[in-house]
């Protein structure tokens, strides 16, 4: 019995007409042959969980660098918390759910170590610039399995890309992971913010708690019932104007009252000298890099784009590891 056959049947008769189906999938770089079992897009969805890049974003900053505490936030927990908020939207519209949670689980595979002021960094110092959402993509295409990418579904893809709010993601499941991410990293940056002893509950203007409420439940719960609300039979993802200027207001507030505030500064600084000092050495002296790395370079890839590569993958502990071991002296024994 031919399992995919029947849930694609079952995708066609029960999902929204703005849905995608995964039978008519715009398909694959390379063509496979089918999986007998899974749609197309639980194919994707289990590759990006199977990935060496999906591991190593339980060791990546989200917001706050190098915290002391079990329970903030990392760049896996946002991931899993986007692709929770996505699911839920999904399904309430009736869109494809394997779609957006392949979509949510892949959007932050590329990501550099420290979050974005790695990001920033890395933008710097590279002549082509550097942004995680392209990076993403590049680590998918091309870096996971020692060079030969993943293969995934143009429909995936495409929502990875174009997760950021300059994006356009051209599939319903897209526009919700992108509104998904917005929604999750406002929201747990607070709980963080709050548990670092940056902010308090009360501090967040009132004009913005009577729309969405002050606790993270009332928060997240207005958001994303405004979202399903306000895209119920329409091809598109929207909030209301009244939750599109609170939650505009709110992330205003959050990079007045948190993400500028002087520890991140300056522990950003930081991030800052180092990405530059891993980035600087590499270029000098590109064998130092692991071997897979140099087979891209030996494919034809330049040098700095590679250099950027092996520094995006970079978890941060892996990363100050790196950095103490050419530029920290080390202790030696004189007897």
């Amino acid at each position: 019995m031919d399992l995919r056959y029947l849930q694609e049947e079952t995708e066609i008769s029960r999902l929204s007409k703005f849905a995608v189906k995964s039978r008519f999938s715009k398909g694959r770089v390379t063509e496979e042959e089918k999986c007998d079992i899974r749609t197309d897009f639980q194919r994707d969805r289990d590759r990006i969980i199977h990935c060496k890049a999906f591991r190593r974003l339980k060791h990546k900053t989200q917001v706050f660098i190098s915290p002391e505490g079990d329970h903030y936030r990392d760049r896996l927990t946002h991931t899993l918390e986007v692709s929770q908020i996505a699911r839920t939207i999904a399904r309430a519209l009736r869109l494809n759910e394997d779609l957006a949670e392949a979509i949510a689980l892949g959007h932050d595979l590329g990501h550099t170590p420290f979050g974005h002021a790695g990001e920033k960094a890395l933008d710097r110092l590279s002549p082509n610039g550097f942004e995680h959402c392209e990076q993403s993509l590049r680590v998918v295409d091309r870096l996971e399995k020692d060079g030969r990418g993943l293969n995934l579904t143009w429909e995936v893809r495409n929502g990875i890309l174009n997760h950021r709010t300059k994006g356009n993601p051209l599939t319903l499941e897209g526009k919700a992971v992108q509104l998904s991410d917005k929604i999750a990293y406002i929201n747990h940056d607070i709980d963080d913010a709050i548990r670092a002893g940056i902010l308090s509950a009360g501090d967040i203007p009132k004009d913005i708690t009577e729309i969405i409420g002050n606790t993270a439940r009332s928060r997240l719960d207005s958001m994303v019932r405004d979202t399903v609300i306000n895209s119920t039979n329409k091809n598109d993802i929207v909030v209301s104007g009244t939750m599109k200027k609170a939650m505009g207001d709110l992330r205003l507030f959050m990079f007045e009252n948190v993400y500028t505030d002087e520890r991140a500064v300056t522990e950003g600084e930081k991030v800052d000298n180092m990405i530059e000092a891993l980035y600087g050495f590499f270029i000098k002296n590109p064998e130092m890099m692991k071997t897979e790395f140099l087979s891209l370079i030996d494919e034809g890839e330049p040098l700095e784009t590679v250099v950027c590569d092996y520094i995006a993958c970079m978890t941060d502990r892996f990363a100050i590891s790196v950095y103490k071991k050419h530029f920290i002296p080390s202790s030696w024994n004189i007897y």
